[in-house]
């Protein structure tokens, strides 16, 4: 090798060493920088000069030019990051649910200072003391306070999940915007890669790093597939749709229902549209919607990851009601309501109310039509009058009144009220009889109407439950619900360590290996020095000699 070329191989050493401690020196700078991920160098061999060709020799005669620095590489596992994705898209969804339980717990733990169940047990209290002595006018003072009280408390509890699902509304909101955001910095960050390493020399390494970084975001709120292209963009799809493409991203919008206010996540570019009377664009929502809301929630369809699907699915579309629940409208509670957990518990808990309510009126309306020609139990107008009906029947007085005027929503909780009249006058319910005696069948029925085991939560279970023990099953239920999804959180929130420290093992930076490396490239830097300084003094001698 001619001595003057090999200079080069000491140059290419001290570049190559150089560039080396730069990156090193990069990484551990890096060491505690959120999503950063270690840089690895690649060294390749400069071109061979050929000296001679022999067909009969092993080899040709070559001579090398050194080194030069290739490429830095992220050091990655595309594997190990799909799996974190996904699987950090599971333990959101369930921590989501976990959160939402949580609330629900404490809110019907306690609500302002007083606990629901406490205005229950009172009016449970007050019934078998009325049982005990029907005409006792305080008796009957309690019973109408019981029942505003324990109307009161419902309206209380019922208005908290409602606040809940207003709350959790809001989160949708805030989750879709963020999507829009990083779908946003997706594209930025494409056309900057692509500008970058357009003549094939540098590689954008840290600005991979924040995709990779948006890309775990993503995942946590949704399920999410991407790929890189042959020129560094990364193209992705959200729940199956198309997000972001190379240099364009298809922002979700969320539409607001106009009864509730509650947002619906859908994409534009999949949406009809119904144009209204007064010109507004109202898309379809059918046809463009993120998520299919009948879809069963289960691991092996992939139904269960994102934090989005988990928010939409815990504050369901609508303020439940009793009715939701009727026996007759099993096939819609098992599509629209039991799998989401805000809707579910309204419902049962405004069925608990409803029983309650109807079954007082109910049982009062009885005593009134068992006297006939008195004005037992029955509805009188300021004179004293009896009212009566369209048909010339008497109105029997009623505990509980529908505000509305629509006998569609029937006794909800937010669409009744106790008697005004006996908020006056408790001693309209005299409990006594035509001929002077106690109404002990009243009281009797009363009584049996909230121990009686004849009602369910919900119509898929079997087990009966009487209205005192209808609100412990329910609490029992929200609590092992809170259990199950507690438990599998742990259960993902393992997993989702185990891959994060696996992935960790290779994107993480070592301060001690890096450190070696350190070590190495220095040593490598000072030998190619070194050769470089016994080159020239072979160069000098050789001058020097020649010079003579």
């Amino acid at each position: 090798m001619p001595l003057f070329g090999s200079l080069y191989v000491g140059a290419s050493g001290l570049q190559t060493s150089q560039n080396a401690m730069n990156t090193t020196a990069h990484n551990m700078t890096n060491v505690d920088t959120k999503g950063y991920t270690r840089q690895q160098i690649l060294l390749n061999t400069r071109t061979y000069q050929t000296l001679s060709v022999n067909a009969s020799a092993v080899s040709y005669q070559q001579y090398g030019l050194g080194v030069y620095y290739s490429q830095t590489r992220q050091v990655r596992d595309m594997f190990l990051d799909k799996t974190y994705r996904k699987e950090s898209g599971r333990s959101a969804f369930y921590e989501t649910n976990t959160k939402v339980i949580d609330e629900m717990e404490d809110l019907f733990g306690e609500f302002q200072g007083v606990e629901f169940s406490e205005s229950l047990g009172n009016l449970w209290k007050t019934i078998q003391d009325l049982d005990r002595d029907p005409c006792d006018l305080t008796n009957q003072n309690l019973l109408v306070s019981r029942c505003n009280e324990f109307l009161t408390r419902a309206s209380l509890v019922y208005t908290g999940l409602c606040d809940m699902q207003d709350n959790l509304n809001q989160q949708i909101k805030d989750t879709v915007d963020d999507i829009n955001k990083y779908g946003e910095e997706l594209v930025k960050i494409n056309k900057q890669i692509m500008r970058a390493e357009a003549g094939k020399v540098e590689h954008a390494n840290d600005l991979r790093d924040r995709r990779n970084f948006i890309l775990d975001e993503l995942a946590k709120m949704g399920k999410i597939t991407y790929e890189e292209d042959l020129y560094g963009a990364v193209t992705v799809k959200f729940e199956g749709v198309d997000f972001v493409k190379t240099e364009s991203v298809n922002k979700m919008e969320v539409y607001a229902d106009k009864d509730t206010g509650l947002y619906t996540p859908y994409w534009p570019q999949l949406a009809d549209y119904n144009m209204t009377a007064w010109g507004e664009r109202v898309p379809v929502l059918e046809s463009a919607s993120v998520y299919d809301m009948t879809q069963e929630i289960r691991s092996s369809l992939n139904t269960d990851i994102g934090s989005l699907r988990a928010l939409l699915y815990a504050r369901g579309d609508k303020r439940a009601t009793y009715q939701d629940v009727a026996k007759e409208n099993i096939e819609i509670y098992n599509r629209d309501i039991s799998q989401s957990l805000i809707m579910n518990i309204q419902a049962e808990f405004d069925q608990l109310v409803n029983k309650v309510v109807t079954a007082i009126n109910d049982i009062l309306r009885q005593a009134a039509e068992s006297e006939p020609d008195t004005d037992y139990m029955k509805a009188k107008d300021e004179n004293g009058n009896v009212l009566k009906d369209a048909f010339g029947n008497p109105i029997a007085i009623q505990m509980f009144e529908t505000i509305s005027d629509d006998p569609k929503k029937g006794f909800t909780i937010g669409n009744m009220i106790v008697n005004d009249d006996l908020k006056r006058e408790p001693g309209t319910l005299s409990f006594r009889l035509k001929d002077g005696s106690e109404d002990k069948a009243t009281t009797a029925r009363l009584k049996a109407a909230f121990s009686e085991e004849t009602h369910t939560l919900n119509p898929n279970l079997e087990t009966k439950v009487s209205l005192i023990g209808y609100y412990a099953n329910l609490i029992d239920q929200l609590s092992i619900t809170g259990e199950a999804n507690k438990e599998i959180a742990d259960l993902q929130a393992e997993v989702v360590n185990e891959t994060f420290s696996a992935r960790e093992m290779i994107v993480g930076v070592s301060d001690s290996e890096e450190m070696e490396f350190m070590i190495k490239f220095q040593n490598a830097f000072n030998a190619s020095s070194r050769y470089v300084n016994v080159i020239n003094e072979m160069i000098e001698h050789v001058l020097n000699t020649l010079g003579r």
